[in-house]
């Protein structure tokens, strides 16, 4: 096998058609074709069931997948170190991001970093922190920024960069947004509204739910921050929010921020990479960048 089939493979992989993955690669269909065909005869087996109109990776495709997705991560990175070298580190930098992060905290960061590395140009991708994180894991991206539960992680290096802790959200208008503190006892039977699975702040609120023997009434599961925001301003229930997406409105009397009562688990913003022992220039400046900007006023206990 050779690097080029296994670069057409990982874009097969991802992509529905032959059609397609030409059109990125800027190859022949039939070149393609020829790539797929001739690896797999070298490793022996069928990487893609054999359907006219859609690749659809076998066992022993989704086995070969990380690999060579791997193998052409660490090839464009050490082309990339060279480059470096000879236009002075001037590069793309892919960062992921969750919602929070993307939205709140990182756009002075990167107005900043940019600044001071004009020749780095970031691409951003925003997406739930658990699916930021598989696309870390997977070499998609370089560097991740997303809201977490700090936990040990063998394959990846994770640096908390500032408190994100979730808060009840209330319109001025409740009874509730006028206590100075709210009890689990008062939340009893109320209406929530609560970010959809899969996302860090849902697992959080159920966590802390559960944690405090309270059982949900939920009035509307939502997707976005700011839907859950206006919900919680025209009345229709209480919101569990990070603190920070909240502070213009809260700064306008729009809404009312309090305390989670009881346990609650702490979460923060991360910067997350991988355990690589090369890292590209432009990867290794924003690492460096971020952790100088945030952890020298940082006083956290983890």
């Amino acid at each position: 096998m050779n690097i080029q089939q296994l670069r057409v493979f990982a874009h097969a992989a991802r992509l529905s058609t032959l059609t397609e993955v030409a059109a990125e690669l800027q190859l022949k269909q039939p070149t393609v074709s020829f790539h797929l065909k001739k690896l797999e005869e070298d490793i022996g087996v069928e990487l893609f069931y054999k359907h006219p109109r859609q690749l659809r990776l076998t066992d022993a495709g989704q086995t070969l997948l990380p690999y060579a997705k791997r193998i052409c991560a660490l090839l464009d990175e050490s082309s990339q170190l060279m480059k470096e070298h000879r236009e002075q580190g001037r590069g793309q930098l892919k960062i992921g991001a969750s919602y929070t992060p993307a939205t709140y905290f990182l756009p002075p960061f990167l107005a900043a970093f940019q600044s001071s590395y004009d020749k780095v140009i970031p691409q951003l991708t925003v997406k739930q922190a658990g699916t930021v994180m598989k696309l870390l894991r997977e070499f998609d991206i370089d560097v991740a920024v997303v809201s977490l539960i700090v936990r040990p992680h063998d394959d990846l290096e994770i640096i908390p960069l500032a408190d994100d802790d979730l808060k009840l959200v209330l319109p001025y208008s409740h009874p509730l947004a006028h206590q100075a503190t709210i009890s689990i006892d008062d939340l009893r039977g109320q209406s929530f509204l609560l970010h959809e699975h899969g996302s860090t702040s849902r697992e959080l609120s159920d966590m802390w739910a559960r944690d405090n023997g309270l059982e949900w009434t939920v009035g509307m599961e939502l997707g976005a921050i700011e839907t859950i925001k206006e919900s919680v301003k025209h009345g229709i229930g209480i919101g569990i929010l990070p603190w920070r997406s909240v502070k213009r409105e809260v700064e306008a009397k729009e809404l009312v921020l309090r305390e989670l009562p009881g346990k609650v688990q702490q979460r923060h913003i991360c910067l997350a990479y991988r355990k690589d022992e090369l890292i590209a220039y432009q990867v290794r400046t924003f690492i460096q960048y971020m952790k100088h900007a945030c952890l020298d006023s940082l006083i956290i206990s983890v």
